[in-house]
């Protein structure tokens, strides 16, 4: 079993767990409190993987409650790309890989998913962050999708596309700038290592909290 430590952040340990693969190389950091609930990120994020804009198909997630009040009713929900990925040790096809293309990234093998659920199953956050969804051009077929840093993104406008060293989607067409991308590995335990304060002076002078 192999140990990795979070880059930035000496003295901090994270186990990989039995399959012993490597950390990704990249983490998309969220502030809920800063989201608008616009759903760009949605759109955006299945438009760059799919070819069309459906929330259905999106990878990240932007959960609103009606009945909570600020900062309570916004939510996004993004891949963590787990130290410790209980999707990809869960998956009886073994379609869910660390891809070393694209740093590491936990992707979704299109060709290999059967559609059965069990990452949705293992995943240990709520909403789990693989989805099922219809496949765009055969309704009939339902496969398994997750955030992969859009480095699997056939329809990217970027010509250097995205993973770790490109352009994720989500980040550059948020409005408000409530996602951001880092290559320190979050602290695992807990959302505070990826829930985080992206609100500067500008924000405060709206009366939003800043700490």
């Amino acid at each position: 079993m192999s140990c990795y430590f979070g880059a930035g952040q000496p003295g901090r340990r994270y186990a990989c767990g039995v399959q012993g693969i490597p950390p990704s190389d990249g983490y998309l950091l969220v502030d809920t409190r800063q989201c608008q609930g616009c759903a760009s990120c949605m759109l955006a994020c299945s438009l760059v993987h799919e070819g069309v804009e459906s929330q259905s198909l999106s990878r990240i997630q932007i959960l609103q409650n009606s009945f909570a009040f600020f900062p309570h009713d916004v939510t996004i929900a993004a891949c963590r790309q787990c130290v410790d990925p209980q999707c990809v040790d869960a998956c009886p096809a073994g379609a869910i890989k660390a891809d070393d293309r694209f740093g590491h990234v936990r992707i979704v093998d299109q060709e290999q998913c059967i559609g059965c659920g069990a990452c949705i199953d293992a995943c240990p956050y709520t909403p789990s962050r693989p989805v099922l969804a219809p496949e765009p051009h055969d309704r009939k077929q339902t496969k398994g999708r997750k955030c992969d840093l859009c480095a699997n993104a056939p329809f990217h406008w970027d010509d250097a596309g995205g993973g770790p060293d490109g352009m994720q989607a989500c980040m550059a067409i948020c409005p408000v700038g409530a996602i951001t991308f880092t290559r320190d590995i979050p602290e695992q335990e807990g959302d505070d290592g990826y829930q985080v304060n992206l609100r500067d002076v500008n924000w405060k002078r709206l009366g939003y909290p800043t700490g």
